[in-house]
């Protein structure tokens, strides 16, 4: 999106890699987009080719008609882009060293506003311009590879050309004044987010393990960030209107909100970073209980039913002792994954530390309803964990663990449990059942007893 910016495991090994503050690579040929999946690497080379493309065939056509005040309104949106940039530098690069998922750099105030005042391909030198000057002063230093800060420029300008070429089919005069105008700035502002979204999402999701719609629309969505875009976005109309009605100097007027907004982007990203756990991205054990205790309040208020699973790797020690603690967390990492597949969005997923993970299952109408789901999502996490074969990168190649099984215990509220901490008791006491029944199996409630669903398959990984 606008500068939904690509999250940092798309780094200097692909998009899988690590970004190394500090480390460059000398020559194209070098860079290490070439060793990207081909699907990736096409798309990437396909939408840096468009955007070229789209930016020489526009420069002849839009030099043709440029609006009298050309020069200075270029130069001002590229001062200010700068400006709020240098404003927030801290911010920025703290931003970029902590988050490990998509977030917005905010420069569309200034991207949208060059594409409601400039044609198209003025308005994608203002990218250039400000693009130019993050890579150089924040993605950088903060262990951006070229290869990814190019993609993100040439989608931006693909966004602003869309959008410029939205807000050309009404005479700019009156783009400000008529309600016609008002629905030009909205439609361009639709186009501006949805292409510069989708390329990105697209990227993101060739990129990663499960290549489908479910997948592209959950990150489409992802958090937050698409409700930031669009005020950044809204605020970079509101400039421009400032700007076309009186005079580019009105630019300086949105600086103090904008590096305010900054700051407060940074605030609500340090907590939700405090809140994960580093290794598989679900919440921390500290997180959880706060969340899950609030959400059991919630069905307690309303009369409504809950399940509460505890999942423990079976011989996950093994893994560590034979592979090594580096492929023990690439396995965590693939559970979490697996156990967040099979639940649904609204249910809540922990690490508790180790090989232990724990989630809350909400919204069941009765007590037999919430015993069954609960059965019916353990049997399908244990049934996905003992079909994991996970291929970790090594230097020697690769290594794959399989034979994974997980052991799992549950509990219902209210029937097991009147608070948090009785139902994670009963689970646990039902989990540890399971493992002395042989491991990869259910266990539920009070008395441990078998789930009842599918019958458990005891199974010891060698």
């Amino acid at each position: 999106m606008g500068d939904l910016f690509l999250p940092r495991r798309m780094g200097l090994k692909g998009f899988r890699g690590i970004p190394v503050p500090g480390r460059t690579t000398i020559g194209v040929t070098r860079w290490s987009v070439w060793s990207l999946p081909f699907p990736v690497l096409a798309v990437i080379l396909a939408v840096e080719f468009l955007a070229v493309g789209t930016l020489a065939t526009g420069a002849l056509r839009d030099l043709a008609a440029l609006p009298p005040n050309w020069p200075v309104v270029l130069v001002v949106l590229v001062v200010a882009g700068i400006v709020s940039t240098e404003a927030s530098l801290g911010v920025e690069r703290v931003r970029h060293r902590t988050d490990e998922s998509p977030h917005i750099d905010l420069s569309s105030v200034w991207t949208f506003a060059a594409a409601a005042l400039l044609p198209g391909a003025l308005a994608s030198a203002v990218v250039i311009g400000i693009y130019g000057h993050l890579y150089a002063r924040v993605w950088r230093r903060s262990g951006v590879p070229p290869h990814r800060a190019l993609f993100s420029t040439a989608t931006v300008v693909l966004a602003v050309q869309a959008a410029a070429a939205v807000t050309g089919l009404v005479e700019r005069g009156s783009l400000f004044q008529t309600l016609e105008g008002l629905g030009a700035v909205l439609l361009a502002l639709l186009a501006y987010a949805a292409v510069n979204m989708v390329l990105v999402v697209a990227v993101i999701v060739l990129s990663g393990p499960n290549r489908d719609l479910h997948t592209f629309l959950h990150v489409l969505a992802h958090g937050d960030e698409a409700v930031l875009e669009f005020a950044t976005l809204s605020m970079g109309a509101l400039a421009a209107g400032a700007m076309a009605a009186l005079g580019p100097a009105y630019a300086v007027l949105v600086l103090p909100p904008l590096i305010v907004l900054h700051r407060t982007v940074l605030v609500r990203q340090l907590e939700e970073a405090a809140s994960v756990d580093g290794k598989t991205g679900l919440l921390n054990a500290a997180a959880w209980h706060v969340r899950a205790a609030r959400a059991l309040r919630r069905a307690e208020r309303t009369d409504a039913r809950a399940g509460l699973l505890v999942l423990d790797l079976d011989h996950f020690k093994l893994v560590n002792d034979r592979y090594g603690h580096l492929v023990g967390d690439h396995v965590l990492a693939a559970v979490a994954a697996a156990v967040r597949a099979e639940v649904r969005d609204d249910d809540i997923v922990g690490r508790f530390g180790g090989e232990e993970f724990v989630v809350l299952l909400v919204g069941a109408d009765g007590d037999e309803d919430a015993r069954v789901g609960a059965v019916t999502v353990a049997e399908r996490i244990r049934g996905r964990v003992a079909g994991m074969s996970v291929d970790v990168p090594d230097l020697r190649g690769s290594v794959v663990v399989d034979a994974l099984t997980v052991s799992i215990g549950g509990a219902t509220f209210p029937a097991d449990g009147a608070d948090l901490g009785q139902l994670l008791e009963v689970a646990d006491t039902a989990m540890y059942a399971a493992k002395r029944a042989g491991r990869n199996a259910v266990r539920m409630g009070l008395h441990a007893v078998p789930s009842g669903g599918v019958p458990p398959t005891p199974h010891r990984p060698s």
